[in-house]
């Protein structure tokens, strides 16, 4: 189901369309947000030199420390007494960035998500269990007015508990899950020791993940446990950009449909700041064209991904963005080389010996970086030609992928540590 006309709409329309709300924000930011207006003024730039959506370019990034260093409402547009909802991010590693949405605002941010929503497969028919914390973080009532508004029944159940959520899930009905691909692992396994199996004693048709990176094995790993007729879904979306409702996967899984009518992507070289070319690898940044709290121009992500123009056939004509190759923030360098976690996932997915909970650890010894992997056994043996064997299977997959060798330490199933909402999977110990 297609929820909206504009996305359908022709390239023709859809740039028309972002060049005028483009041109528009740029004018009201530049009038009424002092920073704004002082990094434009330094680089050379007024709004009436944007003519042209290749002008954009001509804008500067802006970024989460930017956010940061005029918390918490130097960057918005409009007054404090115009906001109507306020959330923020946990600031573990400094200020909290801070976002406001006016009324306006969260209408849009409505309709995003009832879009991406419908992308994955959502019905008025659902019963939608929400499985992320509720708070200050923008997931759980972004999911929940999206989907509240297509006409589908709400279980707000949020996170924690996981044994009363197989509870609802079962007795409730459920047949849509809103949860973080690490999260839905965990409650299949809880469902399993409760003697219930996710396959045929409960419902659920259809995953609605994000907050996470979803991979392909991560994907095939959730249908292991739920059943190969479950749809996975991955959305995205960012606080400081509005929220989850930024871009979605539909049925054919074949990337993430940005909602362009709002959202103007760019995808740029992250070390040199360049605009790179169509259907190229690099870092996704943002501009939102219909924001009146926090309309951020150029927003830089720190997400790899990059764009395809091409037909989807869906008959949605949105760019579609890949699912994520990491963050450049999380990039791992290890004896020279870049390392992303996701590419780790991918290998220890595609091990049947092995389950998917896994911890990447990098120390420093003397000179010389280590890494270190700890990874579940799918199943206890204690054989012990067979846990060398599952060892150097890993191993040599590893140095296959990233040119490295890493220590491999197996554990015992339910061993490692579970997360409710994001899955905290690497300790990079060298600044100790």
């Amino acid at each position: 189901m297609i929820w909206s006309k504009e996305e359908t709409l022709s390239r023709s329309e859809i740039e028309a369309l972002q060049l005028s709300r483009l041109i528009e924000t740029v004018n009201r930011v530049y009038e009424t947000v002092l920073p704004y207006r002082k990094k434009m003024d330094d680089m050379g730039v007024k709004p009436s030199d944007i003519k042209s959506l290749k002008d954009l370019s001509k804008l500067p990034f802006v970024t989460k420390q930017d956010l940061r260093d005029n918390y918490p409402f130097g960057l918005f547009a409009v007054p404090k007494d115009d906001l109507v909802r306020i959330h923020a991010s946990s600031g573990t590693t400094g200020k909290p960035t801070v976002v406001g949405y006016t009324e306006n605002d969260l209408k849009t941010w409505t309709e995003c998500v009832s879009r991406i929503a419908c992308m994955g497969g959502a019905t008025p028919k659902d019963v939608a269990q929400i499985c992320f914390g509720y708070g200050m973080f923008t997931g759980a009532l972004g999911l929940h007015y999206g989907l509240e508004n297509i006409g589908a029944a709400i279980v707000p159940s949020s996170t924690g508990n996981s044994e009363k959520q197989i509870m609802y899930m079962k007795d409730f009905g459920t047949t849509l899950l809103v949860a973080t691909p690490s999260y839905a692992l965990r409650l299949a396994e809880v469902a399993l020791s409760m003697g219930i199996d996710p396959k045929t004693d409960l419902n659920v048709k259809i995953g609605l993940v994000g907050s996470e990176l979803l991979t392909d094995a991560m994907r095939d790993e959730m249908h292991k446990f739920w059943g190969d007729k479950m749809l996975v879904t991955s959305n995205y979306g960012m606080s400081e950009l509005m929220g989850p409702g930024v871009s979605g996967e539909c049925e054919y899984l074949c990337g993430m449909h940005i909602n362009e009518d709002y959202f103007i992507p760019e995808i740029i070289d992250p070390n040199t700041g360049e605009v790179l070319p169509e259907g190229e690898q690099g870092e996704l940044v943002i501009t939102c064209i219909k924001k009146e709290g926090l309309p951020l121009i150029r927003y830089r992500t720190k997400d790899i991904t990059r764009l395809n123009y091409q037909p989807c056939k869906c008959g949605r004509t949105f760019v579609r963005m890949d699912n994520l190759s990491g963050r450049s923030d999380d990039m791992l360098k290890i004896r020279g080389v870049n390392v992303f976690p996701s590419q780790i996932e991918e290998v220890i997915l595609n091990v049947a010996e092995l389950g998917p909970h896994y911890e990447i650890i990098v120390e420093r010894e003397g000179y010389s970086d280590k890494l270190s992997i700890r990874v579940e056994l799918a199943r206890e043996t204690d054989s012990y030609s067979e846990l060398e064997r599952i060892k150097n299977t890993v191993k040599n997959k590893l140095r296959v992928v990233l040119g490295l060798d890493a220590k491999i330490m197996l554990e015992s199933p339910n061993t490692l540590q579970r997360f409710e909402g994001k899955a905290k999977r690497v300790k990079d110990l060298r600044s100790k």
